[in-house]
């Protein structure tokens, strides 16, 4: 037996030599992306591998364990459960933006279950993915030898996608880890298409065309700062928001309900997370957690306590569990020769596309160059032959054998051996003078070819507008919409406002708190005494409450009953149907358990005036506007009230106007502003109107000069009185009679309005009724008025709202709150 040779080796540097080697295998063929076609190695030799054995997007599905087995006895000698998992997630539609594999079966769901066994489910590519394939068979990459030397896999694939960023990537090598995330394909191509026009276009210019991650489970992405950070350095972490919205429950209650999740998050431990927080009373207010998904989509409703409220529960949900998570951005790839690992700016992955599909293109030119130059030859020696038919006849006929035949032809005509050859297979058919026009035809078409090649070759340029068509095509053919929305973050930097084009718009809010947005103009004007259009389908014992007609760039500020101030953006508001209820106001702001909106006020800006603001018990309170500038997002204090009393009225005011109050039984009193003093937002206010027993103020606004008082009853009974015929008394008396009121009727809304003025009225029905102010009489005080509006049956006026037109000047219209 020989004795080996011992040799003597420190552990040390042996350690870190075997080491190193082992954590340079995990790196370049295991863990990390090539940056050409954003693949790893067992992707690439399962796609490679289906392709290879014909499982193409219009084949038929073909067993999976069949395709594990021929990718690990040819390509992947690891365990199957690594091929399988990995075929898996390429079939997962929450995992792959654009999946590149169409399987059926069960592939496992987001609620984390695995996927059947291999030898139940089943596979073929999908249609995206063989635009990774296309043209690997005409050298555009080059090919190694598997483990064994007994197969040929592709190092990497033609790659016409831009794979990487398409659909990402995930993992973990040794000492270094990847994270990039999906992208939409419409906007990728965009931009690559721009890059290659503009090589010198900068990171800030190509976010305008991506702006950010594009994830399958759609969701909302916080803020662009970590977008920015991550395109301009590789590295940058964004925080991702699930998609919830709040909707209206039985006996008052309220649900919310969860469509989207942040991308990579399990459904069914995030509904387990839910449920531990609310038994360990670490989220108030959570009666049940239900999973109430199907095939038209998700949907996660978490039912609320009738005392909860849900914007704070839905923050803390937001907080408490992933529901809100960060995803750390890290877009580390395989570059350069050697397939070295470095992190990637997002400029340096687009032109990584591009210069590994100038290479492919370059590859394949050159392929079909050789393929068309060798027809070529081949059909100049066809046209030869045609041309000396006969002497090539008796040439072959006093040959001996094939061999002589082909040197005699070689010697006699000049040929090459592949020419000759080529002669002694034509057939007799190609005699034929049809045939004889087919091969010069083919021979035309085949210079033609090969000057365009050539052209192509020499010309750079054309390379990339081929690159160019090709993204175009792909777009065309698989481009979809942006799923995941990116929404400005907190410093307000980046801004949608600058998208939203200002408008007049038309705010309707319920009782039940439904809210709202339309344009102004989808209820023509009518005549009075018209039956109105259908405003909205309300629900049973609902009504329409409140109207606002203002600007969409404007800031609302939502008054309630408890003394309390929100604000909003006109356009935050969604847009609705002309019939729509609108969706619940607590989807919006931190409304209370109870509280109701008692009056809506739009501000253009905060500057220099005030906001004069009376309850139902008739105090009136005067305080700068500026106060209000700060809302919180779960509100803040805008007067002090009495036990029982309610805020319902705020106008803006400059400070000189009178002060008008009326109440339902038809008593108003003028008194000057000057007569209350400006206090502090918490400030309860002073009397201004002394009411009788069963009385309460139903309307407060400020006087201008030349316009009238507008008063409408219940029952569509209304006029307009010149203000004059209002005498200014002192604050806190009783007033004068303002309408005559009918037995059983009682004043329902009241508005200082002009010549100009347009209205609206809004029933307890919801039919809304437009009309300008001149097809209203101007009529004294101690009359009973006209019909206005005509409600049928036992349906009563409940609302109105008034608007001043734009003039010329183009100034925006003064709009009055309804009923003040």
């Amino acid at each position: 037996m020989e004795i080996g040779i011992v040799r003597p080796v420190n552990i040390t540097s042996e350690m870190r030599t075997a080491y190193l080697s082992y954590a340079m295998s995990v790196i370049v063929s295991r863990a990390l992306p090539d940056a050409r076609d954003g693949l790893k190695p067992v992707q690439r030799r399962i796609l490679y591998g289906m392709w290879d054995m014909g499982f193409r997007a219009n084949t038929a599905y073909k067993k999976s364990a069949r395709i594990v087995g021929d990718v690990l006895g040819k390509m992947h000698p690891h365990g199957d459960s690594s091929v399988y998992d990995a075929l898996a997630r390429l079939a997962q539609p929450w995992n792959m933006r654009y999946p590149l594999i169409d399987g059926q079966g069960n592939f496992g769901s987001v609620d984390g279950d695995p996927p059947a066994a291999m030898r139940y489910t089943e596979a073929r590519l999908s249609t995206i993915a063989e635009e990774l394939l296309f043209d690997i068979d005409k050298n555009t990459v080059d090919f190694r030898d598997n483990f064994d030397g007994s197969y040929r896999e592709p190092t990497v694939l033609p790659g016409m996608l831009p794979n990487l960023l398409l659909n990402g990537a995930a993992g973990i090598a040794v000492g270094m880890a990847t994270n990039i995330p999906p992208h939409n394909l419409v906007e990728l191509c965009d931009g690559i298409i721009y890059l290659i026009d503009n090589p010198e276009a900068t990171v800030e210019e190509l976010i305008k065309i991506i702006p950010g991650p594009d994830f399958p489970t759609a969701g909302n992405i916080l803020g662009a700062d970590g977008i920015m950070a991550a395109y301009s350095t590789g590295r940058g972490q964004i925080t991702l928001r699930a998609k919830a919205h709040i909707e209206e429950a039985n006996r008052g209650a309220f649900n919310i309900v969860v469509t989207e999740l942040p991308y990579q998050v399990n459904k069914a431990r995030l509904q387990e997370r839910m449920a531990e927080l609310a038994k360990d009373r670490k989220i108030e207010g959570i009666r049940d957690v239900r999973d109430e998904s199907d095939r038209s989509g998700m949907r996660l409703v978490i039912l609320l306590k009738q005392d909860a409220q849900p914007k704070k529960v839905l923050n803390a949900l937001y907080k408490h569990t992933q529901m809100q998570t960060t995803f750390g951005i890290n877009m580390l790839a395989l570059v350069e020769e050697g397939r070295q690992p470095k992190v990637l700016t997002l400029k340096r992955m687009l032109q990584e596309h591009v210069a590994h599909r100038q290479n492919v293109i370059r590859r394949r030119t050159e392929f079909d160059l050789d393929k068309a130059r060798a027809r070529a030859h081949i059909l100049e020696g066809l046209k030869i032959a045609l041309d000396n038919i006969d002497a090539i006849i008796r040439t072959i006929r006093e040959s001996r054998t094939v061999e002589s035949a082909r040197n005699n032809l070689i010697r006699n005509f000049g040929l090459s051996e592949i020419q000759s050859q080529a002669i002694l297979d034509m057939q007799l058919r190609r005699l034929a003078a049809l045939e004889r026009k087919k091969i010069d035809d083919e021979y035309a078409e085949v210079i033609k070819l090969i000057a365009e090649l050539e052209d192509i070759l020499a010309n750079p340029r054309r390379v990339l507008h081929i690159i160019q068509s090709d993204l175009r095509r792909i777009k065309e053919k698989y481009g979809d919409e942006r799923r995941t929305r990116i929404a400005p973050d907190a410093t307000g930097e980046v801004s949608d406002e600058d998208l939203i084009p200002d408008i007049r718009v038309l705010i309707t809010l319920t009782d039940r708190g439904y809210i709202k947005r339309q344009a102004a103009d989808v209820y023509r004007t009518q005549r009075r005494g018209g039956r109105g259009i259908k405003g909205m389908i309300t629900r049973e014992q609902d009504l329409v409450r409140h109207l606002l007609t203002c600007g969409s760039l404007e800031n609302l500020l939502f008054f309630t009953d408890k003394g309390k101030v929100y604000q909003l953006k006109a356009h935050e508001v969604p847009d609705s149907s002309r019939t729509a209820k609108g969706l619940p106001l607590v989807n919006l702001i931190s409304l209370e358990p109870g509280e109701q909106v008692t009056s809506m006020l739009a501000v253009p800006d905060y500057d220099g005036e005030y906001l004069v603001m009376a309850t139902q018990r008739g105090k009136i309170k005067r305080t700068k506007l500026e106060e209000y500038s700060q809302v919180r997002s779960n509100g803040l204090i805008a007067i002090g009230l009495e036990e029982g009393d309610v805020l319902g009225w705020v106008n803006v005011s400059n400070g000189d106007e009178d002060v008008l109050m009326t109440t339902v039984n038809g008593q108003t009193i003028r008194f000057k502003q000057g007569d209350v003093r400006p206090m502090g937002r918490p400030a309860t206010g002073v009397n201004g109107v002394n009411l009788s027993d069963g009385d309460r103020v139903i309307g407060m606004h400020l006087a201008t000069p030349g316009d009238d008082l507008l008063v409408i009853t219940a029952r569509g009974f209304g006029k307009r009185t010149k203000l004059d015929e209002y005498p200014t008394k002192g604050r806190a008396t009783g007033g004068v009679i303002t309408i005559k009121l009918r037995p059983e009727d009682s004043v329902a809304g009241t508005a200082v309005v002009n010549d100009r003025s347009l209205l609206t009225f809004v029933t307890l029905a919801g039919v809304v009724m437009r009309t300008s102010v001149d097809e209203i009489s101007q009529l004294g005080r101690l009359t009973q008025g006209v019909t206005i509006v005509n409600p049928s049956g036992k349906d009563r006026v409940v609302a109105l709202s008034v608007e001043e037109p734009e003039d010329d000047s183009g100034e925006s219209p003064t709009i009055i709150s309804p009923n003040g």
